[in-house]
């Protein structure tokens, strides 16, 4: 699944080649990618058509296109959802299921295509939108967001027995970070996924906060993450950075801080990727003994 370096490539893609323009017309090739939209197809395509975007946003690994009028068209990428600008004369892709022909100032019409193989995607038009659709009102703000509260994350953290991976991937407490970034933050920070937010010092998570910055910023930096042909930005390139993967995907393979074999284990219907020598697993604690108080003779 994109996480929030992949969808940060895209929003700046639409950025560029899709902000300014004003959507002419919509087809919706098939109806479950706008499942969510309570208007239906032919309604989700009324709502835009005349529209202008003027602007590109995102929350976590929620992306969404704010309308002249005050609403939004709001998208989120699932499994394999892309939002590819075209030509209007290029072919078709295999899995193209929403067409939106643009037009701006000064410029080439062109398309923007929702193609999604696995539709686990999906747009909607969010009502009053713009500056943030209530669907996602609920998800926090992610580390790169300026408005990000470090200490407040730091002190829910420490406040919690749950692992830290875990902690990492609760969207309603940091947003963006998926498996990969998550693996690949605690390897540079020496930190099992396993070990209990209330067993961290403040200075640890700390660390791994600016590990998490350092991870996504360089992820950006080379477009993203990419292992096929699913995650695309928005010219149709995929990103490099499982080059630089140091834990993630890299079993059997050396760590290489200490050369140890990184080792995977099952994790919430995925995979944990670490070193079992820098990233050692927590030790549980001892289990109180159990002293009954003497029977009155």
């Amino acid at each position: 699944m994109p996480e929030l370096p992949e969808v940060e490539v895209v929003r700046r893609g639409l950025e560029q080649h899709a902000v300014g323009a004003r959507v002419t017309a919509v087809e919706v090739l098939h109806v479950r990618p706008v499942r969510r939209d309570p208007r239906g197809p032919e309604g989700f395509a009324d709502a835009l058509v005349g529209r202008t975007l003027t602007a590109a946003r995102r929350r976590g690994k929620y992306l969404w296109l704010p309308l002249d009028g005050g609403d939004a068209l709001l998208a989120h990428l699932g499994m394999s959802g892309q939002m590819l600008v075209q030509p209007p004369g290029a072919p078709a892709e295999r899995h193209l299921r929403v067409r939106f022909a643009l037009e701006r100032p000064g410029a080439e019409p062109t398309e923007l295509r929702f193609v999604d193989q696995r539709m686990f995607g999906g747009l909607a038009v969010s009502a009053g939108g713009a500056e943030l659709p209530a669907e996602v009102a609920h998800i926090a703000r992610d580390p790169l967001d300026p408005l990000f509260d470090d200490d407040a994350f730091v002190a829910r953290v420490r406040r919690r027995a749950v692992g830290i991976k875990r902690q990492l991937l609760d969207q309603t407490l940091v947003s963006g970070i998926g498996n990969i970034y998550a693996d690949e933050a605690l390897w540079r920070t020496r930190l099992h996924g396993d070990r209990p937010g209330e067993r961290l010092r403040a200075a640890q998570v700390r660390e791994l906060l600016a590990h998490v910055r350092d991870v996504m910023t360089d992820a950006l930096a080379e477009g993203g993450t990419s292992f096929d042909a699913l995650y695309v930005d928005v010219n149709g390139q995929s990103g490099y950075f499982d080059r630089s993967l140091r834990a993630y995907g890299q079993e059997g393979r050396p760590c290489q801080r200490c050369g140890t074999p990184i080792r995977r284990v099952a994790f919430a219907n995925r995979s944990s990727f670490f070193c079992p020598v820098c990233q050692p697993v927590p030790r549980r604690p001892r289990a109180t003994r159990r002293i009954d108080p003497p029977r009155p003779r």
